[in-house]
């Protein structure tokens, strides 16, 4: 800051001088003309001064505070592109269909980008009418029960509040759902609509993708009715046949730095070596597996408890919460793609964007290694969706089985059937591919650009950090199968962490994991009754509610009546947490424990069956006791079995029709009091 310059120098204001005779001429006239200059100037100092910096500041802080370049407007202006493609991805899907659409637009002349809402000015949008022949595009999926993905919430927050003008913007909304959830593709068809509010332009109609048939089919017959009603709004044709375009270019390193390179790591370089918190999705905490057992004593599935070391992480959770597990694929599986291709995995290399604008510089964390590409960044165990194989499709020698490949990303019938059948419903993942189509040999940088990146799998959080502050307990099945084909498919992140066996030394019972918050919470008041229905492995938050309510009762408070319904298959297989379980009810901390057995007898029991024998009981709970419901496991048959059961047993005791039994139920929704944490 500035400091005047003279502002001291006025007190002298006479030439100092040793004669008495000038010291007495001293008059109250001079005392008091002394006075008044040292309050002038004191004044001055205090306040002038002040009055003169403050200008001074804001310069300085523009200067030395950096501005996010949040405009997606300026970028699309700058790079010449006229459509953006946003993605509200959880998984993955969402981002990988919004890079096809926007590598599509090259073919009727106009230039696309792929966006993610989380780093731009949504608010820009009323902007876009800018640009010429401008379209935004909006690939939405929907997470949970009807909520947006996470680097969408400040998206859809912004289009709750926003009051915006969006008269000049065109729009086309594609979204991502699955059938089997109560609120089937609930963000996008909240987009369309919002924006449509807006004043926005529809240039196409809405589409619902459904995961729980067919959701590439989906897309792609949405995507070839798309292109030619944008075509036909802004007067342009298609210049050609859809080209392969690679987007990454290869550089192999020959001399690097091996503390340069990626080991694994999901953000930070060296982010497992030298931990920091906080510790989310791009920094997950490296968590040390304490405990890793079987729960069933029989069968042929292997369901299992784990126990991760949350010590010093300052990671906090709730009851209901889910984690999330970084997994690693099976080196097996990594080593013969390696020798199916007969390359070096150990290859240092990164895949470097052509397009220097772009926000993502590589597919995964680049510079690293084919293999620990193959093994943490990419998905190599699902079958591939067609766009990877009609760009594999150029690498088959064999005339037939490039034409085979191009057919079944076509969008004719038959090709789509094809495809549906032999790589779909047969379970065929990128090796088997390779093994069954032995002229196809695509280069590997190639094919790891293609292959979309393998993705965190949530659990439900099977304890309470009331109980277990320091820990987080896991509750899963093994998934393993055989395919139509004759091989055995198993699941990345279950039989990975199956094989996290605690040891001395912890180097191989690491597990990279953070915490995603839910909505799926105990009742404000412990008093409140709570009925939980969780059958199979449905039953892990319940186990975490029950120790809480557990907790709670050792610390004074009333707590209310706490009711479960969980089911298996066998008593004396797969009765998941009994000795627990038979505790808690013993202590009175469960006042009911109704578990369905469903192949015990002639006859399968579900927990549906339980909720009708006890209607009465759980209808006064509900009605006069105000209870929470819970819901764990199975979308596509329990949740919605469970579901239709709570109907009639409120259309019945609450002496109402079909539909007010229905619309009582959702009410009891929208107040939080019927809540799910259900997968399909």
């Amino acid at each position: 800051l500035t400091v005047m310059g003279d502002a001291g120098m006025e007190l002298n204001v006479s030439p100092p001088d040793s004669t008495a005779q000038q010291d007495s001429l001293f008059s109250m006239t001079d005392v008091f003309l002394i006075s008044l200059i040292t309050g002038l100037f004191t004044y001055w100092f205090f306040f002038h001064k002040k009055k003169e910096e403050v200008p001074d500041l804001p310069k300085m802080q523009s200067v030395a505070a950096p501005v996010r370049d949040s405009s997606f407007i300026e970028k699309m202006k700058k790079t010449g592109r006229n459509i953006v493609v946003f993605y509200g991805s959880q998984t993955g899907t969402a981002e990988e269909f919004a890079n096809r659409l926007s590598k599509d637009a090259h073919r009727y002349g106009l230039r696309g980008m792929a966006a993610d809402p989380e780093e731009y000015d949504l608010s820009d949008l009323s902007r876009l009418s800018e640009i010429d022949k401008s379209l935004a595009v909006f690939c939405m999926a929907t997470y949970g029960e009807g909520d947006p993905t996470d680097n969408a919430q400040d998206f859809y927050d912004w289009l709750q509040e926003a009051d915006a003008d969006l008269s000049g913007l065109r729009f086309a909304v594609f979204g991502l759902g699955n059938k089997t959830y109560e609120h089937f593709n609930a963000m996008g068809k909240y987009v369309d609509k919002r924006l449509e509010e807006l004043g926005a332009q529809r240039v196409f109609e809405l589409g619902l993708g459904d995961d729980d048939g067919n959701l590439e089919e989906d897309f792609i017959t949405w995507r070839e009715q798309f292109w030619p009603a944008v075509c036909e709004h802004f007067g342009v044709e298609a210049t050609g046949e859809e080209s392969s375009i690679r987007q990454y270019e290869l550089v192999v390193h020959t001399d690097v730095n091996m503390n340069k390179v990626y080991t694994g790591e999901m953000g930070r370089l060296k982010s497992y070596e030298n931990q920091k918190p906080p510790f989310d999705a791009k920094n997950p905490f490296l968590a040390q597996v304490t405990e890793n057992r079987k729960l069933n004593k029989g069968g042929e599935r292997h369901l299992m408890h784990l126990e991760l070391d949350i010590s010093n992480s300052k990671i906090r959770y709730e009851s209901g919460d889910h984690v999330a597990v970084y997994p690693a694929n099976d080196s097996s599986l990594v080593n013969q793609i390696g020798e199916i291709l007969g390359v070096d995995l150990d290859t240092i290399m990164s895949l470097n964007n052509l397009d220097e604008e772009s926000n993502k510089k590589h597919p995964f964390p680049c510079p690293t290694s084919y293999r620990t590409a193959l093994m943490y960044y990419l998905d190599i165990t699902n079958p591939p969706r067609t766009n990877v194989l009609y760009e594999l499709a150029q690498y088959a020698t064999d005339a037939g089985e490039q034409e085979r490949l191009r057919k079944m990303a076509s969008s004719a019938a038959e090709g789509k059937a094809l495809y549906l059948s032999w790589v779909v419903e047969a379970r065929r993942n990128i090796l088997a591919i390779l093994q069954d189509m032995p002229s196809l040999r695509p280069p590997i940088d190639h094919l790891c650009e293609l292959l979309p990146r393998l993705q965190a799998r949530y659990y439900s959080i099977a304890s309470s950090s009331k109980v277990h502050p320091n820990a987080i307990h896991i509750c899963a099945v093994t998934v393993e199968y055989e395919t139509k084909t004759g091989r055995l498919n198993k699941g990345v992140a279950t039989n990975w962490l199956k094989n996290k066996v605690p040891d001395e030394n912890g180097s191989n019972s690491l597990v990279p994991m953070y915490v995603r918050k839910s909505q799926f919470r105990l009742p404000f008041k412990p008093s409140t009754p709570v009925i939980m229905i969780g059958p199979g492995t449905g039953i892990a938050p319940f186990i975490g509610f029950i120790q809480e309510r557990a907790w709670l009762k050792q610390q004074g408070k009333e707590v209310g009546e706490t009711v479960l319904y969980y089911g298996c298959r066998r008593e004396r297989e797969d009765y998941l947490y009994r000795e627990e379980l038979a505790r808690f009810h013993q202590e009175g901390v469960l006042t009911q424990l109704n578990v369905a057995f469903s192949r015990d007898q002639a006859e399968k029991v579900y927990v549906q069956h339980l909720l009708k024998k006890n209607k009465e009981n759980i209808w006064k709970l509900v009605n006069e006791g105000n209870a929470h419901i819970y819901v764990c496991g199975d979308a596509r048959n329990m949740a919605r079995d469970v579901q239709n059961t709570f109907y009639e047993i409120v259309a019945e005791f609450g002496n109402m029709s079909q539909p007010q039994a229905v619309d009582y139920v959702k009410k009891l929704m929208t107040k939080g009091r019927y809540s799910l944490d259900v997968w399909s």
